[in-house]
Formats: structure tokens, C-alpha cells, sequence
């Protein structure tokens, strides 16, 4: 079955993933198990400029006694195949694959998604549920990492999945953070991955957004990076948007960005902000992914803070740009609520950092966020992804 028209412009390892082939590679995997895959469609699909890939799957799965079931799968090539997948080749790739829950980079997945095995394994680090919970998942990176939610038996609660050798230095930050901003403190870890987390107060400001409800002032958001401790400066870098937007324009180029036409903009916008003066910023504390879905707030104060894993070392100016991307997208899409909180913190922001330093910045985080249609196969993704990086040209024209 063919999962969607590829291209032959694509990379070997992905013209096969999305090509007839998937299905037969996948198919061979499922046979191991005593299942006859029947339907099968791509979910996810993330591209390194280098040709590794990675895609999830649905799958529908007839068992042996006839009955149908809705799998989740995931096919790597490359560099993202991780330890313990089983290896099949296609076409010359090699490809790992495996089935929800069994990934192999994230060992705590498969007890963390069996609500039996879970409540014993919560019970074990002294925090017991009445009856086993309810388990939905929130997020999945096949690979790198989860997010699942517990309902039933108890409070609710948030675990974090995330490989073995990254769960210590998740705990120390929350830790770290958690008595200077409201950052949920860690109930437990385990050695193979699984972070436990209470539930953050307040509605995500992404939330507040689309209900028409106020969101907190810029000042609000101001206060809460204000408040990150300077502990965050012993911790790494990331390398910012503008610092990444070659690798933007690579993975575009790759995937979504195919006529000629639209390279020549592609690579006319890279040549822009690859000329941008970004100016000399102090190292300050930072969370590295401030937006408004990490963002919680409640009677106009921010109450919640999630997805800390990229708190560090960087720039405050970079901060506002990674909002602003996110609000003038949301705008781009049609949230006239966001189109108006973008305003006011745009002239919040530009009160604080030159125009022509910011606004590059915006661009390089919207070019980005133009990756997305394209990695969760949104439907139109070709338009969608023109349109932002149409809107990444505008931001950086100023």
C-alpha cells in the first residue's frame, strides 16, 4: 500500500519509509508476532539533512483469532536507529523498527504505558494508587521521549520518558528550578527513564488563547524569566535559531520545499539571516523553549512552567523571539487572540531589544516552525509550509 506520494527529490531513506515498501518491511515485523497488518498510516516523520529518519506509524493489525487492533510503529534509518531495534534492510537501507511500547531507547516506556505493571512500579517508589490509572498519552518522539498522563486511583499525575543517561540531569533542573518558578518538583525517577511529575496549576496559555480569555501580560512573562536562578548559567548552551537555520533550510530542502521557485525564496531568506548582525547579548538564565504551550497562567499570573529539559545558558533576547514565532503562527492560522497578545508582546519586547535584531531572530524560529506540516503530516502541508516561510521572509525584512 502506498502511504503517500513520494518525491525524487527525497532522501533514499525516506522515499522508503513513506513509499509501498514500508508496508512490506513492517509487515514482516509483525508477522514475528503473529499479526497480519492490514492499513497503515504515517503519523510523524522527522529528517536529519544527513538522511536519517524517523517515522511513526498507525497500523491496523488483524490478530489470529480475526480481531483488529490500532498499533503504533516506528521505523529508523541512520544514525536514529537506536540499541536493541530489530534491523531489516530495504532498497540498501537498513531500518530498526518496533512497536509501541517496545522502544528500545526509552527501557521505562513499556512499564509506564501497562497500567498493571505501572501501579506496581509507583507503588515501589511510595506512591500508591487506589486501583491501577488510566494511561494517556500526551506525546511520543520515537527514540527520544514521552509524555503520558495518569487519571483513576489517585491524583493526577505526569510521567516524562526520556532516555536512561537523561532522566538524573531532567530531575536536577526541575529541582534546581522549582523553588524560584513554578516548576513542578519530581515525585521520583527511575534508573531506566521515567520521571514522575504532580500536575501544574493553571490552563496553558495556548488554551486561554483560543477560549477568548485574557492571557497574562507580557510584564507577567518578564517576571517569571526574571526569576530563573543563575545556577542555569553552569548548565550548556543551545544553539540558537538564527545559529540553526541551515539546518532549517537543509531539512526544508529535503522534504517540503521541492519546486524551483521555492528553493530560490528558501535560499534567499538563509542568505538574509546568515548576513544578520545578531548584535553582543549577555548570557542570562533561560528556559531554551518559551512559548505559550509551556506556559500555565491563571487570573493574569503564570503558574506553570513546562518542559525544562532545555533550560540553561543563552540569550533573553532569543526567549521573546521563540514566543513571538510561535504567536505570529498561531496568528498565521487564523487565532485573531493571537494575533492581538502577539502585538502587545512584540512592543513589550521591542522596548528591550533593537528591532533589527529581534525580528531576524523571529524569522529564523518561524523558518523552524515551517518544518512542522511536513513532520506530522498535517494535511495541505506543502501550503502550510509556504506560508511560514512567507512569513519567516516578512519577519526578516522587518
Amino acid at each position: 500500500m502506498t502511504l503517500a506520494p513520494t518525491r525524487p527529490t527525497w532522501p533514499a531513506p525516506l522515499a522508503l519509509l513513506l513509499g509501498p515498501d514500508a508496508s512490506e518491511l513492517l509487515g514482516v515485523t509483525l508477522g514475528g508476532y503473529g499479526g497480519r497488518l492490514t492499513a497503515l498510516r504515517v503519523v510523524t516523520v522527522g529528517v536529519q539533512p544527513g538522511g536519517a529518519t524517523v517515522v511513526q506509524y498507525a497500523a491496523d493489525v488483524q490478530r489470529a483469532d480475526g480481531t483488529t487492533t490500532r498499533e503504533t510503529l516506528a521505523a529508523t534509518t541512520g544514525s536514529r536507529i537506536p540499541q536493541g531495534a530489530a534491523v531489516l534492510a530495504g532498497r540498501g537501507v537498513e531500518v530498526g523498527v518496533w512497536r509501541w511500547p517496545q522502544d528500545p531507547a526509552l527501557p521505562a516506556l513499556a512499564t509506564a504505558a501497562h497500567p498493571g505493571r505501572l501501579a506496581v512500579a509507583l507503588h515501589a517508589l511510595g506512591i500508591p494508587r487506589e486501583t491501577p490509572p488510566h494511561v494517556k498519552v500526551r506525546a511520543y518522539r520515537p527514540g527520544r521521549r514521552a509524555v503520558l498522563e495518569l487519571t483513576g486511583g489517585g491524583p493526577r499525575l505526569f510521567l516524562k520518558i526520556v532516555r536512561p543517561d537523561a532522566v538524573q540531569g531532567l530531575r536536577e533542573r526541575h529541582d534546581l528550578l522549582a523553588p524560584h518558578v513554578p516548576v513542578p518538583r519530581p515525585l521520583a525517577t527511575t534508573p531506566d527513564g521515567m520521571l514522575v511529575l504532580p500536575e501544574a496549576a493553571g490552563t496553558p496559555v495556548r488554551t486561554l488563547l483560543s477560549r477568548g480569555t485574557p492571557p497574562p501580560p507580557p510584564t507577567a512573562l518578564a517576571a517569571v524569566l526574571d526569576a530563573l536562578p543563575p545556577a542555569l548559567l553552569e548548565l550548556p548552551a543551545r544553539r540558537t535559531h538564527l545559529q540553526r537555520v541551515r539546518h532549517f533550510a537543509d531539512v526544508l530542502t529535503h522534504t517540503a520545499v521541492g519546486a524551483d521557485d521555492e528553493r530560490a525564496e528558501l535560499d534567499a531568506l538563509t542568505a538574509r539571516l546568515a548576513d544578520v548582525d545578531g548584535g553582543a547579548h549577555p548570557s542570562v538564565p533561560v528556559h531554551g523553549d518559551f512559548y505559550e504551550s509551556q506556559l500555565l497562567a491563571s487570573s493574569g499570573r503564570i503558574t506553570g512552567l513546562l518542559d525544562v529539559d532545555t533550560a540553561g545558558r543563552g540569550h533573553r533576547i532569543d526567549e521573546w523571539a521563540t514566543l513571538l514565532a510561535h504567536l505570529s503562527v498561531l496568528a498565521l492560522h487564523g487565532s485573531p487572540a493571537a494575533r492581538g497578545y502577539g502585538a502587545q508582546v512584540l512592543a513589550h519586547a521591542e522596548q528591550r531589544f533593537p528591532r533589527a535584531q529581534l525580528r531576524p531572530r523571529i524569522a529564523a524560529a518561524v523558518l523552524g516552525l515551517a518544518t512542522g506540516p511536513f513532520r506530522v503530516q498535517q494535511e495541505g502541508w506543502r501550503e502550510h509550509t509556504q506560508e511560514r516561510q512567507r512569513l519567516a521572509t516578512r519577519w526578516a525584512r522587518g
